[in-house]
């Protein structure tokens, strides 16, 4: 079996290894980074953190021609960058190649299914946790659970090849024929946490220990809640608040993957998480102004970083 993934950063590399478990699995990596494609060349993938300490000689490219037809491509890259992979992905299709987007956010699947058409996108989320300390280097922060979806609900042949390949990998993987309520379901978890963690630089645990940081988190989940119950979105939880604190304190010693971004003064994926919701909002005539105020000051924070006071 041969699979594409396309975004060898954290979560790719990650998976990368992960998936590699498998003997009879081929892994490619695709990227658009020359540095990144060049350092894995000649030092190799590191790997670190809960699952030990391992080291990688993947075959990674910058051209999609190189790899060939995959029987499974995994999207890993950030999700304002959906599309763009998707259209990367154009020469690793056959006929029956799911395009797997387990990334953050609201619009993934919509976002491949333009590029590529409908017959493509599996969806889902994954609770792994991982850590990009280099190019070539990662720092494996967690283990999670992995589920996937079908658009249309009902499981596939396709479906079941992904299951095999992760469960193949002692991968903790499920399948839900409610892929929208799961996807809404984290991006409900991600609108709570992300963004505040991105403009206070605190761990993910610290956000529920203050007023002000709590208290906006109520906002923008009640909003996000509103705006998924007036899709008819069926979550997977009862209490949403409940359920984003409860994250916080599980994974109370996470960097969020937005403070990430931040520190490294990259692009985060905010258009997707809290700009989902205002979007959302707009469409079912339903006011979101904290998720709105959050959108503006993460983007405003990523279009200054060359104008940051720094003492």
């Amino acid at each position: 079996m041969r699979i594409a993934i396309i975004g060898p950063g954290a979560m790719g590399g990650l998976f990368a290894y992960l998936l590699s478990k498998n003997k009879e699995v081929e892994i490619f990596l695709l990227d658009i980074h020359p540095e990144r494609v060049e350092k894995m060349r000649t030092e190799g993938l590191f790997i670190e953190g809960v699952s030990g300490d391992h080291q990688l000689w993947p075959k990674i490219t910058l051209e999609a021609s190189d790899i060939g037809q995959a029987d499974i491509v995994l999207l890993c890259t950030k999700s304002s960058s959906t599309y763009q992979a998707a259209l990367m992905a154009k020469p690793l299709l056959g006929p029956d190649t799911p395009v797997l987007t387990l990334q953050n956010g609201w619009g993934n699947i919509e976002a491949v299914e333009q590029a590529l058409g409908a017959d493509r996108p599996l969806g889902g989320t994954t609770s792994m946790g991982a850590t990009a300390l280099a190019p070539n280097r990662i720092r494996h922060a967690g283990w999670g659970d992995t589920v996937i979806g079908e658009p249309g609900g009902k499981k596939t042949a396709r479906a079941d090849k992904v299951l095999d390949l992760f469960r193949s990998c002692d991968l903790d993987i499920s399948f839900t024929e409610n892929l929208t309520g799961l996807i809404w379901s984290k991006l409900i978890i991600n609108v709570g946490i992300n963004a505040l963690t991105a403009l206070t630089h605190l761990h993910n645990g610290k956000l529920i220990n203050y007023d002000g940081s709590r208290a906006i988190m109520e906002k923008a989940v009640a909003e996000a809640v509103q705006v998924a119950s007036a899709l008819k979105v069926q979550l997977l939880y009862d209490d949403a608040l409940t359920k984003v604190t409860g994250v916080c304190n599980a994974t109370a010693g996470n960097i969020s993957s937005m403070l990430q971004d931040i520190l490294k003064e990259k692009k985060t994926e905010i258009g997707q998480i809290n700009g989902a919701i205002v979007r959302e909002g707009e469409k079912c005539g339903i006011p979101t102004p904290v998720n709105e105020v959050l959108l503006h000051l993460v983007k405003t924070v990523e279009e200054s970083y060359s104008e940051r006071i720094k003492l």
